[in-house]
């Protein structure tokens, strides 16, 4: 499961936690942190890593990265404040991206993993939907 949260309840319980920013729009857009919660803590550009060191934060499992072998690649992704950013994501842990707002987390999930999954597993495209029956016979010359 993968989910795009600033909540700090959702983030302490995370396996793994993807930190996108480092700042808002045009300043985000580029992952700044990923792994544990000690590993968002320990990482000085990470705005959730800092705001973690209060005395509300918990730490995830200390084994849970270890307990993921496969992953999610995501490789030179781009869009909106996405600047050519390559994550990579364990399958089978609860995942949070966090982030500041205008970080980059929801493009990342949803205008590029999402839809290259859906393209992928159901053939989806983003072109537009084929013109009806009716409307091709009303385009169409007769003789």
């Amino acid at each position: 499961m993968i989910v795009v949260e600033h909540d700090e309840d959702a983030i302490r319980t995370a396996d793994y936690v993807l930190d996108i920013g480092p700042g808002a729009g045009i300043h985000g857009g580029h992952v700044v942190a990923h792994g544990t919660v000690d590993d968002l803590i320990a990482e000085p550009k990470s705005y959730t890593g800092n705001i973690s060191r209060a005395s509300w934060w918990c730490r995830s499992p200390s084994d849970a990265a270890a307990t993921s072998r496969r992953t999610l690649k995501l490789i030179g992704a781009r869009g909106n404040n996405l600047k050519n950013v390559t994550a990579e994501i364990p399958l089978g842990l609860f995942t949070c991206v966090t982030g500041v707002s205008g970080g980059g987390k929801s493009t990342l999930l949803i205008d590029t993993l999402y839809k290259a999954i859906a393209r992928k597993l159901n053939g989806a495209s983003e072109a537009p939907a084929p013109r009806t029956t009716a409307s091709r016979a009303s385009n169409t010359s007769t003789r």
